[in-house]
């Protein structure tokens, strides 16, 4: 699932242009906080070697390596307790 880094919003593009913009909060989407190359800990707070170094880590860029991050759907502790007494209890 692909979200917004600032406001969380579900994004339900393909594909992130330059000029894409959260419907919610209307920041830039292409941008280093919303890549899966991005960590925090690393030169320039990128993992691909190939990329060339942005200041503004939080505005649209042009970098060729930019791939929207997946981020996977946290289940609350109830939602997790109601599937497991589910499965627990389903009919054969």
């Amino acid at each position: 699932m692909k979200t917004c880094f600032k406001c969380g919003t579900t994004i339900d593009l393909e594909k992130v242009s330059r000029r894409d913009e959260c419907a919610r909060c209307g920041t830039d989407l292409r941008v280093c906080l919303n890549c899966s190359f991005y960590a925090e800990s690393k030169a320039n707070a990128c993992i691909e070697p190939q990329a060339e170094p942005v200041k503004e880590k939080d505005r649209a860029n042009y970098c060729d390596f930019f791939r929207f991050k997946e981020t996977q759907q946290k289940k609350s502790g109830k939602a997790e307790a109601k599937q497991a007494w589910d499965e627990l209890f389903k009919k054969h």
